[in-house]
């Protein structure tokens, strides 16, 4: 536990300390955002503000994770998987970004060169996790469910990663909306992870324990919480009013690592409960899309369903307050379906 807690402090303090450098930089670099012109109109005024600050991100992560490994000498290939997806997807994003910058609009990667990345992306990840990590390659849900997907799986891990890194994309779009209920998931995963590693099948054989190597499960646990921890410190900055936004090199970077701890974790669909709040932004987007194209009409004033409700009259905070509020029960759903599990094959014998 000490190592998770040194981990999350180590993020928290990078992004803290350093997102306020980064501001100044970005400013003097012109890395400022574009905002759509079909937006909400109280979005103009934010024409201009710092983004990319999903780079203080990336490095709070880094850091939290290194500082923890020199300290304690453990480094297993399941967090390192996890790293790798995490910062690729964060190249990924920065390159879409960096493109509306100098094009000076809101639109950058094309979407055929963004799924191309993710699909590059996805098979480095899977490659590392199944050959050198030994992530099983089957359906899982809280643990694994017997469906064997064979190569499939590369796919599926693909499935995965474009999914929770656009759906996250799809939600930063209010200040601190995305980060914020990021920091939720991300504390689930810090729980998982860690009740993993306390009741592993290597440590404690039962019918309730976890097939994970013990080693694998501390340092998934202390990715997560270094993760937490440093886009905390970032949402200080991030909140609205905002003073930097993570950009896509933030928010696919923090999907593709939601994406990743479910699969190494052996919580595949279990991350569709914990992120329900991403679910409910994807599916609005889709929803609208089906509706217009195919009827003619639209089913929310504007998607993602965030700005439905703005332009609605909600205002932005209590849009971004009442989300958070659905993130924390989706989370709390997860937590609970978790621990049920482990509770009906006689896990509370262990405790």
């Amino acid at each position: 536990m000490r190592q998770i807690l040194i981990a999350a402090a180590v993020g928290l303090s990078f992004t803290l300390l350093g997102t306020p450098i980064a501001i100044r930089l970005f400013r003097v670099w012109g890395w400022g955002q574009r905002i759509r012109e079909d937006g909400p109109h109280t979005h103009l005024e934010k024409m201009g503000t710092p983004t990319m600050g999903g780079i203080v991100i990336i490095g709070g992560i880094v850091a939290g994770y290194v500082v923890t490994r020199i300290a304690f000498t453990t480094v297993t290939a399941a967090g390192l998987s996890v790293l790798l997806a995490t910062v690729l997807m964060g190249v990924l994003g920065f390159l879409d970004d960096f493109i509306k910058v100098r094009r000076r609009r809101s639109l950058g990667l094309s979407k055929t060169a963004k799924v191309a990345g993710q699909a590059v992306v996805a098979l480095l990840f899977g490659m590392v996790a199944v050959q050198a990590a030994g992530v099983p390659t089957e359906l899982t849900f809280i643990r694994a469910t017997g469906l064997e997907l064979g190569a499939l799986f590369y796919l599926w891990v693909f499935v995965i990663l474009a999914a929770s890194s656009n759906a996250v994309n799809l939600t930063d779009g209010l200040d601190g909306l995305a980060s914020g209920s990021s920091i939720l998931v991300l504390s689930a995963f810090v729980f998982i992870a860690f009740w993993q590693f306390r009741h592993t099948c290597e440590l404690v054989p039962s019918a309730a324990c976890y097939p994970i190597d013990v080693n694998a499960a501390l340092d998934l646990a202390i990715v997560a919480g270094a993760s937490a921890g440093a886009t905390a410190g970032f949402l200080w900055w991030n909140a609205a009013p905002a003073r930097i936004f993570m950009g896509d090199t933030g928010s696919l970077a923090l999907g593709g690592l939601m994406g990743a701890l479910a699969i190494v974790t052996n919580t595949q669909l279990l991350l569709v409960v914990l992120g329900g709040l991403f679910v409910i932004e994807t599916a609005s987007v889709i929803a609208q899309v089906i509706a217009f194209r195919g009827f003619g009409r639209r089913i929310f004033r504007m998607s993602p369903i965030h700005h439905h409700f703005e332009l609605a009259g909600w205002p932005e905070t209590t849009v971004i307050v009442r989300f958070w509020i659905v993130t924390g029960l989706c989370v709390a759903v997860g937590i609970g379906l978790f621990y049920t599990d482990f509770v009906s094959r006689g896990g509370l014998g262990l405790e």
